[in-house]
């Protein structure tokens, strides 16, 4: 959805969570393309109509450049005229125009048996069509699994503090990563050994029936040593688990059911201590002081005595890592930054860049504009990286 049509929505949100009446709406937006079934099922469990009117409204933003119109039509087939005009009202001539009785293509998907009349990948990449040689094929639905852990709250005795604004990016990415047909699910605060659990059990899962699975990380990080994947997380109770035990649980020789399948990680923890000031550049882009109180990192201390030594938490002949790709927020040995009102430099940007190049660009293109974009904020310096040993281009499904 454009940004324009976004900010109409965000306007009238009190005048429309106050009138809306979603009961009326649920069987329509699921025929028309808007959402899914699993959607709507979400969306209800919000509680309140109220509740539910608000949550309705946020999704719709994600729901591509067809939604709004789509969403006047529903609205006056379940005679809520006086909304549906407001909102035309306030989007001026360019949605005046005839609205189609039927769903786009872009937003509802075709049965297989119909695919071969529209040219492979014709809405998601303006660049070129799906080469499945060349690219992962994306079209199951769900597209896959996505698990989503973030720490934010440490017990008392580890020393680790709270990560406020780190649940902005829990939000931004579950809203992020459903919006890309993922099933999502999230859990909150979870010590080092429910980390285990539940990856483990996302590894046991069987993934036959869908195309790729995406993990990620919201935590405190440190430094650690390792043989292919650098960095480890914090569970709540202060027990670090290493990105490449976190890996491990999903390679061909465990996991089969997602053997030659992308699978994805993204780590939003520290990968040390250092600070990053940057070598001097001319930018335009305003400094942020590193003194700000709403600036954090989610860096923890680096014991460099014998005694406290990190071991290697992953044996030495484990399989060669295939078609894994694990995004870093920072280079390894340095802080991540935080905002606590915004969120993560690192998850910020990476929602922008997903929402406005993600139809167009594939995985590895996306990640080195989000490295862009987080090396230039501030005054202290971050640049996100990645691990890469995908056999083809990446592309989200967003449509």
């Amino acid at each position: 959805m454009e940004q324009e049509l976004r900010d109409i929505l965000r306007r009238n949100r009190v005048r429309l969570v106050q009138s809306l009446q979603v009961k009326e709406l649920w069987d329509l937006l699921v025929e028309r393309g808007v959402f899914s079934n699993d959607m709507i099922e979400e969306i209800q469990r919000e509680g309140t109509r109220r509740d539910q009117a608000r949550k309705l409204l946020v999704e719709l933003e994600t729901r591509g450049s067809q939604a709004f119109p789509l969403f006047l039509l529903c609205l006056k087939e379940t005679a809520q005229h006086d909304l549906a005009d407001f909102l035309q009202s306030d989007s001026g001539t360019r949605v005046l125009q005839p609205i189609p009785t039927t769903p786009s293509p872009v937003l509802k998907p075709l049965p297989k048996a119909e695919a071969a009349e529209y040219p492979a990948r014709e809405i998601r990449s303006r660049k070129g069509t799906l080469d499945k040689d060349k690219d992962y094929p994306m079209s199951s639905d769900p597209i896959g699994s996505c698990l989503i852990i973030n720490n934010m709250n440490f017990h008392e005795c580890t020393g680790l503090s709270t990560r406020t604004g780190s649940d902005i990016d829990r939000d931004k990415l579950a809203n992020r990563m459903r919006s890309f047909h993922f099933e999502v699910t999230v859990k909150d605060n979870l010590t080092g050994q429910a980390m285990h659990d539940h990856l483990q059990a996302l590894a046991d899962q069987d993934h036959s029936l869908q195309d790729c699975c995406l993990v990620v990380i919201l935590s405190h990080g440190c430094e650690t040593r390792h043989i292919q994947f650098p960095g480890g997380v914090y569970g709540t109770d202060g027990i670090r688990i290493p990105v490449e035990r976190i890996v491990s649980y999903f390679n061909g020789s465990k996991c089969p059911s997602l053997r030659g399948k992308p699978k994805i990680f993204i780590i939003q923890a520290c990968g040390g201590d250092q600070k990053d000031k940057g070598c001097e550049v001319t930018s335009d882009t305003p400094p942020l002081s590193p003194t700000s109180t709403s600036l954090q990192s989610d860096a923890t201390p680096v014991f460099s005595g014998e005694g406290d030594r990190d071991e290697v938490d992953a044996v030495s002949n484990i399989p060669t890592p295939s078609d894994i790709l694990v995004s870093y927020s920072t280079f390894p040995g340095y802080v991540s930054w935080r905002d606590k009102h915004t969120g993560s430099w690192y998850v910020e940007v990476l929602d922008s860049v997903l929402a406005e190049h993600a139809a167009a660009d594939d995985l590895q293109s996306l990640l080195v504009m989000v490295a862009d974009g987080v090396s230039s904020k501030g005054t202290y310096k971050q640049i996100p990286g990645y691990f890469n040993f995908l056999r083809k281009r990446f592309y989200f499904k967003t449509d």
